[in-house]
């Protein structure tokens, strides 16, 4: 049965791969709408190639140039605001949803209805919001589904046995590009050493959190919310050839791990997937090719941003959403070379410190969420010109 689908972030990364996976299984899908951000050619592109009946970008000033791009296609297009909702309330069985950044937690959240499958690849949804997120997930019988390869790992290793026999799930880091360098090395880097990510493709933002292991934090509070696990059950593991994404440490002594090909197109073929695996024409994992599995600890005291993540999913309430805000503004204050590789970690903690005896509740609703996310914002901003340089050797 062909199975209605909406993209949500069709022109970065995750969306550009989740159009290789619908084109292969043409038969298994047909896309409804598809939501970029303000690239007015390549959404149209992809609304064109998938055969897409509304196309929406975020940017309400490239209306006329999406108009224009889809011009003669017979496809509608709508910018702003309003129309990313439109396209997120047409009807659809599944919601990719690859909106990078806070901009996807509203519609992310609103994607949520009836019967619904959220293919979920917003970090926001979960990190800023996750409580409320996936209490209304599970009120309206919404599948949430991850993409990320990680949590994807971790729900396949999971499904061997009852969450009450976890002892640990674990998952993996690559090391970013500064594995191997010394702290003194790191502090002089730069964001285009910090953006030269080892093994996966991805945007600038999302390869210096990689850098700083920030990512592996963020991912760590996503996993609280999706296998409802305690911090203490969560762990980071190092592994450089990037081929076990997640495991799991069951109460028996025995470990349950995801394994694949570094390649997005594997989980998310697994999130859109029915009751049957879509075959992917993809390589194939060797291991005796590969020959060699290697893991270590995360350096925390070369890498402090994975260690605030850890301290924020401890304190909870609304600790991750305060980190996080706090974390974009110093990544963009790091790429516009305003800042220092350790200036993200000492914004981070700042910030967070500046909110922490004020006990802040978990945010009870995604308004709630975005006014926190915006308080955290400004103090970031307040406390930039203090740490301009100060983490430069």
């Amino acid at each position: 049965m062909t199975r209605s689908i909406t993209i949500l972030g069709a022109t970065g990364s995750i969306g550009r791969s989740t159009s290789g996976v619908i084109q292969a299984h043409r038969e298994e899908f047909r896309v409804e709408a598809v939501v970029g951000g303000r690239n007015a050619t390549a959404l149209a592109k992809i609304a064109q190639d998938l055969g897409a009946k509304f196309a929406a970008l975020a940017d309400e000033g490239a209306g006329e140039a999406l108009s224009l791009a889809l011009s003669g296609s017979g496809i509608r297009g709508g910018a702003g605001h309003a129309a990313v909702l439109e396209a997120v309330d047409r009807d659809a069985d599944i919601v990719l949803a690859a909106i990078s950044g806070t901009a996807g937690l509203a519609p992310t959240h609103a994607a949520l209805k009836p019967g619904r499958r959220i293919a979920l690849a917003n970090k926001e949804s979960l990190v800023c919001a996750g409580g409320v997120f996936m209490a209304d997930a599970r009120r309206l019988g919404v599948q949430v589904m991850p993409v990320d390869s990680e949590h994807n790992a971790l729900d396949h290793a999971l499904a061997a046995g009852s969450d009450r026999d976890v002892e640990k799930a674990v998952i993996t880091a690559s090391g970013g590009p500064f594995r191997t360098w010394t702290k003194e090395r790191i502090a002089r880097a730069d964001a285009r050493e910090a953006s030269a990510h080892p093994v996966w493709s991805m945007g600038s933002k999302i390869n210096i959190d990689s850098s700083t292991l920030m990512n592996k934090g963020l991912e760590l509070i996503e996993a609280h919310h999706l296998f409802d696990l305690e911090p203490e059950r969560l762990d980071v593991l190092v592994h450089p050839e990037a081929i076990v994404h997640g495991l799991v440490q069951w109460s028996d002594g025995a470990v349950t791990a995801g394994l694949a090909l570094p390649d997005m197109k594997v989980p998310i073929a697994n999130a859109l997937r029915n009751q049957n695996r879509l075959k992917m024409d993809l390589p194939r994992l060797d291991l005796a090719a590969i020959g060699r599995l290697s893991f270590e600890q995360p350096d925390e005291g070369r890498f402090p941003c994975l260690s605030l993540a850890k301290a924020a999913l401890r304190t909870g309430g609304a600790m991750p959403t305060i980190l996080n805000a706090a974390n974009e503004i110093a990544v963009e204050a790091f790429i516009a070379d305003a800042i220092g590789f350790y200036d993200i970690s000492e914004l981070v903690e700042r910030v967070c410190s500046t909110f922490f005896g004020r006990n802040i509740a978990a945010p009870s609703t995604v308004a709630d969420a975005l006014r926190i996310d915006q308080e955290a914002r400004q103090a970031a901003r307040q406390l930039l010109p203090t740490l301009t340089g100060t983490a430069r050797l």
